[in-house]
């Protein structure tokens, strides 16, 4: 079976090695306000603003830009995990693939209804960075769950 929007088999490792660390960074970042390095730059922001402090539009802000680039580690190598191509790709492979994705799209936006109606102030905040991440959390744990398991049937 040819499926022309995955990517190679071989961007699977690349993903797995990039989402990982990205991941684990991510969450130490979040939950204890860990950041290894500092690495202020000078990026341009479409807007800047926040509660105590006048907006700014179109403009260049210095910032720490570590949670930028652990974000975007995240999830380039999500998407690269998730959607590589299996050695084996057949259509067995792409309904297991299919049915990963809307576990995990139902499954997030229950945990996003639930945040809504339950969770407050910084929380939410949390929780909803924390959402950017959970489609392709879901999805790679699921997919990769449902083909262990049915390795283990056929061996």
């Amino acid at each position: 079976m040819s499926n022309r929007f995955l990517f190679p088999h071989r961007f699977k490792m690349i993903g797995w090695i990039l989402f990982v660390p990205a991941v684990i960074l991510g969450l130490l970042t979040t939950l204890f306000d860990f950041t290894p390095f500092e690495w202020d730059a000078t990026v341009f922001a479409i807007y800047d603003g926040g509660l105590f402090e006048s907006s700014k539009v179109m403009t260049l802000v210095e910032n720490n830009v570590f949670d930028e680039i652990v974000g975007i580690t995240a999830i380039a190598g999500g998407l690269l995990a998730a959607f590589s191509k299996e050695k084996d790709e057949d259509e067995y492979i792409a309904q297991i693939r299919l049915e990963s994705l809307l576990w995990a799209t139902y499954i997030n936006y229950g945990f996003l209804l639930f945040s809504i109606l339950f969770i407050y102030g910084l929380g939410f905040y949390q929780i909803m960075i924390f959402n950017m991440f959970t489609l392709l959390f879901i999805f790679l744990v699921r997919f990769n769950f449902i083909l262990y398991k049915s390795a283990r049937a056929i061996a």
